[in-house]
């Protein structure tokens, strides 16, 4: 595996290449990772990896600064798996040169609502790097998973508004043997509350079950799921059942008609904030 930190040295080592197939991360890699890097592999080569933790997603007083950077156990665990040829590992000179950088702004009835209505400007930042790095990186392919569904579908919506030539795979959410979603910021969890964090997807789960079999007050399904959830001492941004096509509220005759739905959440567990979300 080739690791590079400069655009051009990627762009060296994939000149000629038509079938790229790319995977972004912000490092700190575990199985759900890896997991889109196979898959990456069935859909094109030489398959890419990126590395770049982006300030632009992150809140004045999110965890920017303690996020886990983990380049050199990342790097040992992908030449393990033998999925990855080129590694791109920049660093915010080089993904930002200028002082003053374009952004990219999603709509706001899809970028400010839910993920965006409480972390605002995240998306614009997350918009930003991806359309730097498919830039960059200029692949074929590019795979992201289903865990941060929100942003999935406003990286599909950019792509197509920009008419950019590369198709987005989605990868269902990976999970431990508990039901809770892999995610990097697990690590920040107590034991306790380690213990505690598969509730999440519990209460997804509750959600499905009910509106399967027949309850469509949505607006009672999640209040009910929120409050479960806050008697467990969890401190809960949203749960929210959305269509899938837009994440818009549904209205009661789709609902009956069979509208695909997801349920989606957010949710602080002592000091650390998970999401998931569960397609119905």
């Amino acid at each position: 595996m080739k690791v590079v930190h400069t655009i051009q040295e990627l762009r060296d080592h994939l000149r000629g290449q038509n079938r790229v197939s790319f995977v972004p991360t912000m490092g700190n890699l575990h199985e759900g990772h890896l997991a889109l890097m196979k898959l990456a592999r069935q859909h094109g080569d030489p398959v890419v990896a990126s590395i770049f933790v982006n300030r632009l997603q992150f809140g004045p007083n999110e965890d920017f600064d303690r996020y886990p950077r983990t380049l050199r156990d990342d790097i040992e665990k992908l030449e393990r798996e033998r999925d990855v040829y080129v590694l791109f590992a920049p660093d915010e000179r080089e993904m930002y040169p200028e002082p003053q950088s374009y952004r990219v702004q999603p709509p706001d009835d899809l970028g400010d609502i839910l993920e965006g209505e409480f972390r605002p400007g995240f998306f614009g930042g997350v918009s930003t790097v991806v359309l730097k790095l498919l830039s960059c990186v200029q692949p074929r392919v590019a795979v992201f998973g289903k865990k941060d569904y929100q942003q999935l579908m406003i990286v599909r919506q950019m792509c197509r508004q920009f008419q950019l030539p590369v198709d987005i795979v989605a990868h269902e959410t990976v999970r431990a043997q508990d039901g809770l979603a892999l995610s990097s910021r697990n690590r920040y969890l107590s034991a306790e509350d380690r213990a505690e964090a598969p509730a999440l997807y519990a209460a997804l789960q509750s959600i499905k079950q009910r509106v399967a079999a027949g309850e469509h007050d949505l607006s009672v399904v999640e209040h009910e799921a929120m409050q479960a959830l806050a008697g467990r001492g969890w401190q809960v941004d949203y749960l929210a059942v959305r269509r899938q096509r837009d994440l818009q509220r549904p209205e009661l005759a789709e609902i009956a008609a069979g509208e695909p739905l997801v349920a989606l959440a957010a949710a602080k567990l002592g000091a650390t904030r998970l999401i998931d979300n569960l397609e119905l």
